[in-house]
C-alpha cells in the first residue's frame, strides 16, 4: 500500500473485486487459443417477489458441485481440475441424506483454497438447521445439480428448462443457487433468470461479481473470496451460517431485479490472493506451456465424456 493510502487508511488499490471475465480471457490468450469467450450479458432482468414469509416457504437449492464418481481420479481436497468428474446433465439428490459432492471439476481457486469443506459450495446441512428452527417454512425433497455448460444455447435450452420442471414438480416457493468457477456462476446466472421468469424467486451465493451483473441476475449475495467459497469460509461455521442468513435476507427484501447485497466478511487483511488468479503476468514462461498441455489433455477428456451423452439425445 503507499504511504498515502495508508495516511488516509485506505484500502490497498488491488483490493476490489476480481474481474473475472477480463482475467480468464487474457489468460486463455496467453495460452494460446483465438476467438476470445463471449459472456452471456442481457439488459432487462426479470423479478418475482416473494409470495409469502419465509417462514411459510419451500426452499430448492441449486448446486454446480458434482457426486463423487469412484474411479474417476483424484477429487479430493486440493485435486488439479479433473475433466473426467465433470457432468453434462442436470441431476437430483435426496435433500433428507448426506451427499459427498466435490468441485475438482471446475476452475476454483486452487491456490488460496482447498476444497476441504464441502459446506462452503453446498450449504444443504445448514439449510435442513434453518428448517428445523423455522427460519424457512420446508427444505424441498430433493437438490439439483446444474452443469457448467460454456454453450450458451446447451445451459439456456436444456438445462434451464429441466432444472424449472424439477423445480416445479417439488413444489418451491423459492431457490437458492450456488456457484463455484466462473462459467458456473454464469449458468446460475442464466438459470436464475429462466425460473424468475417462471415466476419463482432466487438468489444467487456467489464470488464472481463481475460475471453475475454482467449478465444480469435479480438478486445476487456477493462474497469477496475465493471461487470455491460462495457459502462461506472453510471449517468456520459462524461464516457459513452467517453468509447463508444473509441471503435468505436478499430473497426477502430485494426491492427490484439487479439488486447485490456484497458480504462485510473479508477473506483476509491482505489482497494478495486476488492477484494470483489466472494471472498471466504472474506464470513464467514454461508454466504457461504446461498449463496449455494440462487443458488441451481436459478438453479431450470432456470431448469423450460429451459425445456418447449427446448422441443417446
Amino acid at each position: 500500500m503507499r504511504e498515502a493510502d495508508r495516511d488516509l487508511a485506505f484500502a490497498a488499490e488491488d483490493d476490489e473485486p476480481i474481474s473475472y471475465r477480463q482475467r480468464t480471457r487474457d489468460y486463455y490468450l496467453a495460452l494460446g487459443y483465438g476467438n476470445p469467450y463471449r459472456w452471456a450479458h442481457y439488459a432487462a432482468v426479470p423479478f418475482a417477489p416473494l409470495a409469502k414469509p419465509l417462514a411459510a416457504c419451500r426452499i430448492g437449492l441449486v448446486t454446480t458441485a458434482a457426486p463423487y464418481q469412484p474411479g474417476k481420479g483424484d477429487q479430493g481436497p486440493g485435486a488439479p481440475y479433473n475433466a473426467a468428474a465433470k457432468f453434462y446433465t442436470v441431476y437430483s439428490g435426496d435433500t433428507a441424506a448426506d451427499h459427498d459432492l466435490r468441485i475438482a471439476h471446475v476452475a476454483y481457486d486452487r491456490i488460496h483454497t482447498s476444497a476441504e469443506d464441502s459446506n462452503t459450495w453446498f450449504p444443504l446441512p445448514a439449510l435442513r438447521r434453518l428448517a428445523a428452527g423455522g427460519r424457512i417454512g420446508e427444505l424441498a425433497p430433493r437438490f439439483h445439480g446444474l452443469p457448467t455448460n460454456r454453450s450458451h444455447r446447451t445451459t439456456l435450452e436444456q438445462d434451464c428448462p429441466e432444472l424449472l420442471s424439477r423445480l416445479r414438480e417439488d413444489r418451491v416457493d423459492a431457490a437458492i443457487l450456488v456457484p463455484n468457477c466462473p462459467v458456473c456462476h454464469q449458468s446460475t446466472s442464466l438459470a436464475a433468470r429462466h425460473l424468475e421468469a417462471a415466476g419463482i424467486p432466487t438468489v444467487i451465493m456467489g464470488c464472481a461479481k463481475d460475471v453475475v451483473e454482467y449478465c444480469g441476475v435479480p438478486r445476487f449475495l456477493f462474497s469477496d473470496f475465493p471461487l470455491g467459497n460462495s457459502a462461506g469460509k472453510p471449517h468456520d461455521r459462524q461464516s457459513q451460517e452467517f453468509t447463508l442468513e444473509l441471503a435468505l435476507r436478499v430473497l426477502e427484501a430485494a426491492p427490484a431485479p439487479r439488486t447485490t447485497v456484497q458480504s462485510p466478511l473479508r477473506w483476509s487483511d491482505d489482497p494478495v490472493w486476488k492477484l494470483d488468479y489466472s494471472n498471466i503476468a504472474r506464470l513464467s514462461p514454461d508454466e504457461i506451456t504446461r498449463r496449455r498441455a494440462e487443458f488441451d489433455r481436459g478438453k479431450e477428456v470432456a470431448r469423450a465424456l460429451r459425445e456418447p451423452q449427446s448422441a443417446a439425445q
